[in-house]
């Protein structure tokens, strides 16, 4: 036990523990062992975190973007110069590749704090006018106040900073509560940022389900952002609803790729083998659910079976790794449970195991002959399985890929610029990919529709979510 990290909650500036000593052990995924544990924060613990923010929120508001601008900044520069320690947080609760978290993940989290940086001195309002004689209207875009945010285990760190860079931009204060199996990344987060933040602008409070309802329905939050499952979503705002707290919500994804019989096929499945399995397909913009028309299916079925045979798991120090393990055990037993129910006619076509080792790690699975109405089709897999399914014309491909209740993400392969534009009006999501898959940029913004929340991660979009709009007449 004297090995273990002590994982400790940030709050008003100050690194401490839960109040009541309870705590939560942490579990390496690539082993099953724990590593470290974190606090069970309970309702004195939320109190204080919410208290804190309240009270660090009139001076933070009321400093300039170029100050928070100034703030951001230091802190992405801190997350560089720290890279090291910033991956071994990440990658000890994650399992995920180092490699992979250097080279793709910690250069994205960082730009997203430094475009929030330049959007702070750059929020759009409306001129001032007259639109009554004698009465100029002006339109003053002011922070919401103190934001709960609640964050998921994929991602840990780059769902946390996309999170709080807008918030925080925007001139409002923050507790963070990051998943109870994954807190490490984001309370050093909070701790480098407290080098260049004023106490009680941005706290940590680790627990679990318990301790996410004590802050959504704390008094003092007037906002609440979650990135997580649906159920999670819909309890959150049922919760919410009873203080009308503001809500913003980026939920499950299901997508659909439609691969035309006019795509670059190589390509194609170049890319979907490589961005359907990264993070172990734990990513709610995972290109999960394969359409392909008939005439060039079984082609590329093959060529993808194949291909994603040669994707392989790994531990996060493993170079050759494709993507790390399933982050917990939980997760392992949805994956192995839609597996094991899948229906008579279903195939699978490569993969299909855990793997016979320690920790939770499951091979790369193409699942083909699946049908609209199968569980393993209407469900988020969020692991490393695939389905493919042929169409015969493009009614058929629009009908196939909307008829499930996420609308997050979905991308079109094909040669044809006509094709590519019908699809984007009909594909029933907030992102389509035309010839790629999975890329976000800073500057543009990543939410969803129906079952996949509301609300936009990214860009002045997601900025002015948390932002209020105050009309003065003078």
């Amino acid at each position: 036990m004297a090995d273990l990290t002590t994982v400790l909650n940030h709050i008003g500036g100050k690194e401490v523990p839960a109040s009541s000593g309870a705590t939560l052990p942490l579990i390496d995924p690539a082993t099953a062992l724990a590593h470290g544990t974190a606090p069970r924060s309970g309702p004195e613990d939320v109190d204080a975190a919410c208290r804190a923010a309240q009270a660090a929120f009139p001076g933070w508001s009321a400093g300039t973007p170029a100050t928070r601008q100034t703030a951001l900044l230091r802190i992405a520069d801190a997350l560089e110069r720290q890279s090291a320690a910033v991956a071994g947080a990440e990658v000890t609760d994650t399992g995920k590749p180092r490699a992979l978290f250097l080279a793709d993940e910690l250069p994205a989290i960082v730009d997203v704090l430094r475009y929030f940086a330049g959007a702070a001195r750059n929020l759009p309002g409306a001129a001032a006018a007259e639109y009554t004689p004698g009465r100029t209207s002006v339109l003053r875009r002011e922070p919401v106040g103190v934001c709960a945010q609640i964050t998921p285990w994929n991602y840990p760190l780059m769902m946390a900073v996309w999170k709080i860079a807008p918030a925080l931009a925007a001139g409002n204060t923050v507790v963070l509560k990051p998943s109870d199996t994954t807190p490490s990344s984001a309370t050093l987060l909070a701790r480098l940022a407290a080098e260049h933040l004023p106490p009680g602008v941005l706290n940590v409070v680790c627990g679990d389900r318990d301790t996410g309802r004590l802050l959504v329905e704390h008094p003092d939050v007037r906002l609440v952002a979650v990135t997580g499952s649906v159920r999670a979503g819909q309890e959150i705002a049922a919760a919410a609803a009873a203080d009308l707290k503001r809500l913003h919500l980026e939920l499950g994804g299901n997508a659909p790729v439609l691969v035309h019989e006019d795509a670059d096929l190589a390509d194609a499945v170049e890319q979907l083998s490589y961005l359907s399995f990264y993070n172990a397909g734990q990513d709610c913009t995972a290109a999960t659910r394969i359409l392909v028309h008939q005439r060039v299916h079984d082609a590329f079925l093959d060529a993808f079976a194949h291909r994603a045979a040669q994707r392989v798991p790994g531990t996060s120090d493993d170079g050759h790794a494709d993507f790390g393990p399933l982050a917990n055990a939980a997760q392992l037993a949805s994956v192995r449970g839609l597996l094991e129910r899948l229906p008579t006619h279903a195939e699978v076509v490569t993969g299909g195991g855990a793997l016979d080792r320690p920790g939770y790690f499951h091979q790369a699975t193409v699942v083909a002959g699946v049908r609209q109405e199968d569980e393993i089709v209407r469900s988020e897999v969020f692991g490393p399985v695939v389905t493919v399914q042929p169409f015969r014309d493009e009614r058929e491909a629009f009908r196939m890929a909307n008829a499930v209740p996420q609308g997050l993400a979905a991308s079109v392969w094909t040669r044809d610029h006509d094709r590519a534009m019908r699809a984007s009006r009909a594909l029933h999501t907030g992102i389509v990919w035309v010839n790629t898959h999975g890329t976000t940029v800073s500057e543009m913004p990543h939410g969803g529709v129906r079952h996949s929340g509301y609300g936009s991660d990214l860009s002045l979009t997601g900025l002015l979510d948390y932002t209020q709009v105050k009309h003065v007449m003078l």
